[in-house]
């Protein structure tokens, strides 16, 4: 009697950004189109993927500590596959492979397309292929590392989890080239995909149920394709029959223009929340991490934005400690903040990144480690005690919930407005992907307790 042997199964597990979240789904879907079961634990898979950051060293010592763990899989079973793509893969390169035995496969973000012929070769390469071998009863090992100036992953759609939310990647890559950051190093030029292609992937999107998708981009907002700008995407995105809400990130302050901020004051699917990331307060830092914008023009971007959108939550992401910044210039980062009253901030210390210009100044530029902690947590006092007042100001109001996922809290769930806020309220999975209109009636600083409605007195836009 013939039996049908089941496919071969993989898991993939993602650290990082919403780039590297939207890669895990991508990577998913070029698996499962050629053979492949998706499962949700390493423990059933064949093949084990660490889809990786490398903005920051302590993300990377995460993910070797996971990778260690993951380790042990191999040991019970010698013939599972574990590889490491993404931004860290492509950084540490071979090096990652000389470093980590148990490590088969490194990949970086332009490889995915070769994904599953990868890992046919590891079992039947020849000789010569990647960085030596393989011992008696042992994978060969693989590394796939060139940067593609044109690879976009135009006409490869992604495994999308179920639900009404959806990533979509328009842009890959930098031209930026911010001394601190290592993405253009490990995700090559900027590379716009076809605006068509763009918007038949969004329809298709809502013909399948999804209302929710957030653009990607490293810089989203310098897309350009042909005669599209990005203006002129989102609001063509915004119009499709289906979509209700639309987000980007993560934007580049020089690129918000007011053609852009048109669009985000008129058309009505555009979500009213702008992550604008500022990443310090001082001019000379500013010059020195090559940000292209001064504190002055910034400024000029926020009032643009909520003179056209005076409702607009605005987010950033802040450096403290970055080479040569003094404690005079941290406290303009400070003055920046509380003049500016961001709704959210993601701050983080300085974190060098080898092959990056601020990686190769002076030693004596260093900020001392006990330094630039006090300047974190000065920092993160800061803006979570303007982000609480903002929202204490927000209770009593009434909104419109996009109902994502259960809460910790038994007969809570969690859900999202316009505004990127938080709210918890009573409801079971049954709600799960529907609108809610929910009432703001407490904060917890960061985060709300709601009460659904049925009747509101009045609603955000729309």
């Amino acid at each position: 009697m013939s039996t049908v042997p089941r496919p071969p199964r993989a898991y993939v597990e993602t650290y990082g950004c919403q780039m590297n979240l939207s890669d895990g789904e991508l990577m998913e879907g070029i698996l499962a189109a050629r053979g492949y079961e998706i499962v949700r634990t390493p423990q059933e898979a064949d093949v084990v993927l660490v889809n990786t950051c490398a903005v920051r060293e302590h993300a990377e010592r995460r993910v070797l500590g996971r990778i260690g763990q993951l380790g042990a899989l191999k040991r019970e079973r010698p013939g599972i596959v574990l590889g490491v793509t993404g931004c860290m893969a492509q950084r540490m390169g071979e090096a990652l492979l000389r470093q980590v035995g148990h490590v088969d496969l490194v990949m970086g973000p332009d490889g995915y397309r070769a994904l599953p012929d990868a890992l046919e070769r590891l079992r039947v390469a020849p000789a010569d292929v990647g960085v030596g071998a393989p011992r008696r009863g042992r994978l060969r090992r693989l590394a796939v590392l060139d940067l593609s100036l044109g690879e976009n992953y135009e006409g490869l759609e992604q495994r999308r989890k179920e639900g009404p939310s959806a990533w979509v990647t328009i842009q890959r890559g930098c031209d930026h080239r911010c001394t601190f950051c290592i993405v253009p190093y490990v995700r090559g030029p900027e590379k716009n995909r076809s605006a068509p292609e763009i918007l038949s992937e969004v329809r298709a999107l809502a013909e399948g149920g999804v209302s929710d998708v957030t653009l990607l981009g490293q810089t989203v907002n310098s897309y350009a394709w042909e005669d599209w700008s990005f203006p002129g995407l989102l609001r063509s995105v915004a119009r499709v029959d289906g979509i209700r809400r639309v987000w980007f990130t993560s934007p580049h302050p020089n690129d918000v223009t007011p053609e852009l901020v048109e669009v985000m004051a008129t058309e009505s699917a555009v979500c009213e929340t702008l992550h604008l990331p500022v990443q310090s307060g001082s001019n000379r830092t500013l010059k020195r991490m090559l940000r292209r914008y001064t504190v002055e023009s910034f400024r000029e971007k926020v009032e643009l934005v909520r003179g056209a959108v005076p409702d607009v939550a605005l987010t950033t992401d802040v450096i403290v400690a970055f080479p040569g910044e003094t404690e005079d210039e941290f406290r303009e980062t400070l003055d920046l903040m509380r003049d500016v009253r961001f709704d959210d901030a993601y701050t983080y210390k300085y974190s060098p990144r080898e092959g990056t210009p601020a990686a190769r100044l002076p030693a004596a530029d260093t900020v001392a480690p006990e330094q630039a902690q006090e300047r974190l947590s000065a920092l993160i006092e800061v803006a979570r005690g303007i982000q609480a007042e903002i929202n204490r100001a927000e209770v009593g109001r009434v909104a419109e919930v996009l109902v994502e996922k259960e809460a910790r809290v038994e007969g809570q769930v969690l859900g999202r407005t316009r505004r990127a806020k938080v709210v918890a309220f009573a409801g079971g999975p049954d709600l799960l992907g529907s609108y809610r209109v929910v009432s703001l009636d407490r904060t917890t600083g960061a985060t709300f307790l709601g009460s659904e409605i049925a009747e509101p007195a009045f609603m955000e836009r729309p």
